[in-house]
Formats: C-alpha cells, structure tokens, sequence
C-alpha cells in the first residue's frame, strides 16, 4: 500500500503541473468566445485550485494499474469511477456545467464514450505491441 501512495503521489505531481496550463487555454477560449471579458479573482483562485487538484487525481489514478492485486477490469472501472466524480466536481465547482438533468447525462454520456475510446486505443495498441514481441519470442525458441 505504501508504494501505491508514493507511486499516486509521484504520478499526480508530475501531472499536476498541466492543470494551470489547460485552464489557462479553458479561460482563454471563453473569452475568445465572448462569453466573458474579465473574470473575478476568487473564480480564478477556484478554477486554478480544482484544476490543479484534477490533474493531480488524474494523473495519481494511473497508479491503480500497479496493484497487481487487482483484476485489470475492476482497475479500470475504479478508474473510470473515480475519475467520472472527479472531473463532474470540477465542472459543477466552475460552474462549466448547467444545472440540471440533460446536461448531466450529455456530460456523463461524452465521459463515457471518451472513456472507452481512450481505452479502445490502448488495448489496440497494446495487443500490438503483445504480438509483436511474441513473434519476436517464437523466432528466439525456434533457434
């Protein structure tokens, strides 16, 4: 358990760094929309911390995949699970998200998709990447 919380904490530093970054871009494509001029320094101050604390989530949820414990599909629903909640507070803390029944299922219905897209990419890529290196093993034993 201990080198799963430093792995999460390693994990999430690192991406934390990228939170204010994509904020910065959210923020700029507001205000290149018109929706906004100026925006108050507590939203800021919200928006920069959740952002942040997002992106820490994020990227630390990477480690769950480590605990070998854990069956691969109960890791990714936990991921899936974790990171649903954890994205959905940011949007309702920012107010990104109107209030609301149809707004919630669009965006748990994009997260869900977007989720097993990623994940389709992945396992794709990685049954590649498996294959390959078991032909590879085969030509080693034939010699």
């Amino acid at each position: 358990m201990k080198k799963f919380i430093l792995d999460f904490m390693l994990r999430g530093l690192v991406a934390c760094g990228f939170g204010p970054a994509v904020l910065a871009i959210i923020y700029f494509a507001i205000y290149k929309s018109g929706a906004v001029e100026t925006l108050p320094i507590p939203e800021i101050c919200v928006g920069i911390l959740s952002i942040s604390a997002l992106a820490f989530i994020c990227g630390g949820m990477t480690a769950i995949y480590q605990v070998e414990k854990l069956h691969i599909i109960a890791a990714i629903m936990l991921h899936g699970g974790l990171l649903y909640a954890a994205y959905l507070v940011t949007y309702l803390l920012n107010n990104w998200l109107a209030e609301g029944m149809i707004p919630l299922l669009v965006f748990s219905g994009i997260f869900a998709v977007g989720f097993a897209v990623i994940w389709a990419i992945i396992y794709l890529i990685n049954r590649k990447r498996i294959a390959k290196i078991n032909a590879i093993l085969k030509t080693k034993q034939k010699i």
